[in-house]
């Protein structure tokens, strides 16, 4: 089924639910005026339907392979890839002293949706790149700044994040690669990266690695960790690629899903590097490419929910099975109940993760534009999104299949690769436990500040459904502050999930109050059938790490 770019939805959202104007009245995003938002947003729907949703299948079923050193992407990925950096959407918000557009994250994340949905695969490429040019805008040298960024901002070279080892995943802090100074004044990298999203490809002219590593005597734990840049061309004088860097591409790997993004295994033998930021503040620096990134992972999760969504309801529409139980009925399944009530659900997840998404990204150009509040509220609304829209783009792709039936697992239907490609998102960029973790741990180090503040808003809507419900989840919340830390992760998820389903409700109860009818179904669905899950998610936050040692190892091996 052709994908169609949710253009109006997207406007809807930035129009009626999220509050965009606050963004675009701030002097600093003063060029975001409606017309040029509404043209970036027409075109890059056009790009994504046209250019990118026929490389979807294509890259599920001939993946990038290595040969000869050298990663061969996808037939018709570097024709895509050209498509997305020719009308400049690598650059949306970048700085314009570098080539960027200047324009704010909200329109970046509603063009990364798009381009998600149609080819997730694809639209890793461009993510990366994007965290690594916001990560040199804020810590880079000048000189770094002036050779980089303008290739980066074009599209002609990308950027990708190393931080992963064999024996370091979550626990970044383990890491070995070394950095040893260089006379010059740059460092020689060595040691193993995993996990590399597009760590290598034929699409670019050179590919910019930023790499975790400890220099010598560093500290031990995150506390001695640095970042640098290590290209895998280093720049002549003229800045263009030159001799080849000591880096190599050890293998693929072999994926469930994504297949049409490389995922590489890196050496890096003694190459040539440049720090980034302070020695032994890489943790903090590249924290700016990370928080990016998982905003931009809860994309990828609402953008595979949104093109599993519309594979499934094609198929809804056209596959007949039994009889129809409504009159003037289409006689397919989409007039069973069942079916029916998993197709509102998949869609009123969606519109709640859009808009949270969207939420997320006002509230980060909001605070970058000065608004001192702003930056608390993200920090707390961050992990929610994330965990949040990568778990709907895994319910809403399985219940795609489920809607397919029998169809769904069979390959060829396209139903199967939404749930393969979406899987992982709930793992990279911090799992979502370690993000429910770090919302009850970190993120209520101020006493539940930044939380009580998010309830605020909700009490303020004088809902009568919200309101007992903002107030359930304020006292959740104090009793979690009671608790010890592991106590606290023993209910971190629920706790995580109940703050998401009631954020859900205030998006749905905000879009009904525009009169559309259509709009204001979907939130009565949400409110009756969805919200009341929030209720049995709060009792199990409350419950801690309550049982969850009442059996040994021995005990869950018998």
């Amino acid at each position: 089924m052709p994908y169609r770019a949710p253009v109006s939805d997207i406007t809807f959202c930035l129009d009626h639910v999220v509050g965009f104007e606050r963004v675009q009245s701030a002097p600093l995003f003063e060029e975001a005026t409606t017309d040029v938002v509404q043209a970036i947003l027409t075109e890059a729907g056009r790009i994504c339907e046209e250019a990118l949703a026929p490389l979807n299948r294509v890259g599920d079923t001939q993946p990038a392979r290595l040969e000869n050193g050298v990663v061969r992407t996808s037939p018709g990925f570097a024709q895509g890839y050209k498509a997305i950096a020719e009308a400049g959407f690598v650059a949306i918000s970048a700085d314009p002293a570098y080539g960027g557009m200047g324009l704010p994250l909200t329109v970046t994340t509603a063009v990364n949706e798009m381009m998600g949905s149609a080819c997730l695969s694809l639209e890793l490429n461009p993510l990366m790149t994007q965290g690594q040019i916001e990560t040199l805008e804020h810590h880079a040298s000048d000189a770094i700044k002036d050779l980089y960024l303008p290739k980066l901002t074009t599209g002609e070279w990308c950027g990708t994040m190393n931080l992963t080892e064999p024996q370091a995943g979550s626990d970044v802090g383990a890491l070995i690669t070394k950095a040893e100074p260089n006379s010059d004044g740059t460092y020689a990298i060595s040691g193993q990266k995993i996990y590399i999203s597009w760590g290598d490809h034929d699409m670019a002219e050179n590919i910019v690695h930023l790499v975790l590593a400890r220099l010598p005597d560093a500290p031990k734990g995150t506390k001695g960790i640095s970042l640098f840049l290590v290209p895998k061309k280093i720049p002549d004088a003229e800045g263009n690629p030159g001799v080849a860097n000591t880096l190599s591409v050890v293998s693929l790997e072999h994926k469930l899903g994504l297949h049409g993004s490389p995922t590489c295994v890196m050496q890096y033998d003694g190459a040539q590097g440049w720090l980034i930021g302070e020695e032994n503040k890489g943790m903090a620096a590249m924290f700016t490419m990370m928080n990016n990134a998982r905003l931009g992972v809860a994309v990828q999760g609402l953008s595979v929910a949104e093109g599993a969504y519309q594979h499934a309801l094609a198929f809804a529409l056209e596959r007949k099975q039994g009889r129809s139980p409504v009159d003037g009925g289409t006689g397919t399944i989409v007039d069973h109940a069942d079916v029916r009530r998993m197709l509102m659900e998949m869609k009123a997840e969606i519109f709640a993760s859009r808009a949270m998404a969207l939420d997320l990204a006002v509230t980060l150009d909001l605070a970058k534009a000065g608004d001192t509040q702003a930056a608390a509220r993200a920090a707390f609304l961050t992990p929610i999104a994330k965990a949040y829209g990568t778990e709907v783009g895994i319910k809403v792709a399985n219940t795609g299949i489920q809607i397919h039936g029998g169809m769904g697992v069979i390959e060829e239907t396209g139903a199967a690769q939404f749930a393969r490609d979406v899987r992982v998102s709930a793992i990279y960029e911090g799992t979502n436990g370690i993000q429910a973790m770090d919302l009850v741990g970190r993120k209520l180090m101020d006493g539940g500040a930044a939380a009580f503040a998010l309830l605020d808003e909700v009490e303020a809507t004088g809902n009568e459904v919200l309101t007992p419900m903002a107030q359930a989840l304020r006292k959740t919340t104090e009793d979690m502050l009671a608790l010890d830390m592991n106590e606290r992760f023993g209910g971190a998820v629920p706790y995580l999930m109940a703050f998401a389903r009631v954020l859900g409700a205030v998006y749905h109860v905000k879009a009904a109050a525009s009169g559309d009818k259509a709009r204001h179904s979907l939130a009565r669905f949400h409110v009756t059938r969805l919200l009341p899950e929030a209720h049995a998610m709060m009792a199990q936050a409350r419950c801690g790490a309550g049982g969850l040692y009442d059996l040994s190892p021995d005990d869950l091996a018998a």
